[in-house]
């Protein structure tokens, strides 16, 4: 879902925006090949990566020749009942749940796409964001191509469409060859299922077997709900074709520095998913351990921001020697929109998704374990709720460093002038969310972290170094034609 400049979003684009103080992630995509149940497979699947993406969701099937579709807007269990599953034929399928970084919130965004060309059919499931879609795309339209979305994994489908190889796997080497950026994709055609993920393996992408069928899917939380078992990761420049012959491994990408989204680890991947090697739900506890070594404080209870602080929040509590405390309740049925009373009800936007528990914070010193901190809205909230509920001195942890920077390869963030780490020091940030002491992860308790020396990340949104040039995305889209 390509990242766009400020002068290219839309209103709701806009609004979203401006409200928002939390990264989202953007997709989950999830593939099985050769099972009489590949629908019903496939929507568990998407049920296991719904939070990846909230909303839209869609599934393609595959049978005898003929693709078959259904997408909606919504949660997988509102976009599929028993009686649309039946409708999915086939021992194919390919799926996906979307968040949208870009383009509005409508249908012919949602995905998979399906389309016919002169090979046949061909469906295609993306999460990721490239870079140069924009560019990719003026130079279709000045010859006259006409898009139905303003996704970006459009832009891959005219490039596979355009190009003159025979092979369905050399049209898809010749499109990721031409896009720059993150992804990780399926692609259902009549008899094959094909899977890739970019040189730099920005997204995790896991490869898994159920009895004689592969199964794909973005993390491996989703093979633990349909009892698959995990084999390996898809890796970095990859591609994987799955058909009647088997499995057939390609590497045709120049070689890149492997280089994975470290902020999967800090808050989007599921807790009891492996991605890149490691357990999410170690990875955060051994982050809240190594923010207890570098910012202790004289306090009485650890309690998280639920609910992905909780791991950090334990190891905090265990390294420190604290308590740790559910001292804040989530509500777990917060719908996407709700109504305000008419009578002002002070922080009402948290409240509904939060509560503080009196008895467990009044009267104490309280350590508040978050995973991160975007624009610092939601933080001052939390935190007066705290106070309002007595507590003496509260204590702000954030298991990962400051967010100083946009992400461009498929995570929605604001843009720079809206990160708080961005134009205020750890004072200013302190006193911006009233809180008694502040205190982020630093990047070497990152990395110590996550297995040490030798590891490498993407950590752009926290350092500003981008493994992929992403400075064309501000460049005026019309520059494409003209290199």
């Amino acid at each position: 879902m390509t990242h766009r400049g400020s002068e290219e979003m839309t209103a709701s684009d806009r609004a979203r925006a401006g409200n928002r103080d939390e990264f989202k992630d953007e997709c989950g995509v999830f593939g099985i090949y050769a099972h009489p149940e590949a629908a019903n497979l496939t929507y568990l699947g998407l049920y296991a990566l719904q939070h990846r993406g909230q909303e839209s969701a869609g599934i393609v099937s595959s049978d005898n020749g003929k693709l078959y579709s259904q997408k909606g807007m919504g949660i997988v269990a509102d976009v599929f009942s028993e009686d649309v599953l039946k409708r999915l034929n086939g021992s194919s399928a390919i799926g996906h749940v979307r968040y949208s970084t870009t383009g509005e919130s409508h249908i012919e965004n949602a995905q998979p796409f399906v389309i016919e060309y002169s090979r046949g059919s061909l469906a295609v499931a993306h999460n990721g964001n490239l870079v140069n879609a924009q560019f990719l795309r003026a130079e279709f339209e000045a010859y006259g191509a006409i898009f139905q979305s303003s996704m970006d994994t459009e832009t891959i489908v005219h490039l596979i469409a355009s190009c003159k190889d025979a092979s369905i796997v050399d049209r898809i080497t010749y499109a990721l060859n031409r896009v720059k950026g993150s992804y990780c994709l399926l692609f259902l055609t009549d008899d094959m299922m094909i899977a890739a993920r970019d040189p730099n393996g920005f997204r995790p992408l896991a490869l898994g077997k159920l009895k004689g069928s592969w199964v794909v899917a973005s993390e491996t939380c989703a093979f633990d709900l349909i009892e698959a078992e995990y084999v390996r990761e898809v890796e970095p420049g990859e591609i994987l074709v799955i058909s009647k012959s088997g499995l057939s491994s390609y590497k045709p990408f120049q070689k890149a520095e492997y280089t994975p989204c470290v902020f999967e680890f800090i808050y989007f991947a599921r807790p009891d998913s492996t991605i890149f090697g490691r357990n999410v739900y170690n990875v955060r506890k051994s982050f809240g351990a190594m923010l207890a070594r570098e910012h202790k404080v004289d306090a009485d209870i650890v309690i998280p921001v639920p609910d992905s602080g909780v791991p950090a929040a334990i190891g905090y509590a265990q390294e420190s020697g604290l308590p740790f405390e559910l001292g804040l309740v989530r509500n777990h049925y917060v719908g996407r929109t709700f109504i305000e009373p008419k009578d002002s009800i002070r922080h009402f936007g948290v409240k509904i998704k939060l509560n503080a528990v009196k008895k467990i914070i009044q009267g104490k010193r309280v350590v508040v374990v978050d995973d991160s901190l975007v624009r610092g809205t939601t933080s001052r909230k939390i935190i007066k709720m705290i106070r309002g509920a007595g507590a003496k001195e509260v204590h702000l942890r954030i298991s990962s460093p400051p967010t100083r920077c946009p992400c461009f390869y498929g995570i929605d963030t604001p843009r720079s002038e809206e990160l708080i780490a961005s134009s205020k020091g750890m004072e200013g940030i302190r006193d911006f969310v009233t809180a008694d002491s502040i205190g982020y992860l630093s990047i070497k308790g990152l990395y110590d972290a996550t297995g040490g020396a030798g590891r490498t990340f993407c950590d752009a949104c926290f350092t500003g170094r981008y493994p992929v040039d992403a400075t064309s995305v501000n460049e005026p889209p019309q520059l494409a034609l003209f290199k």
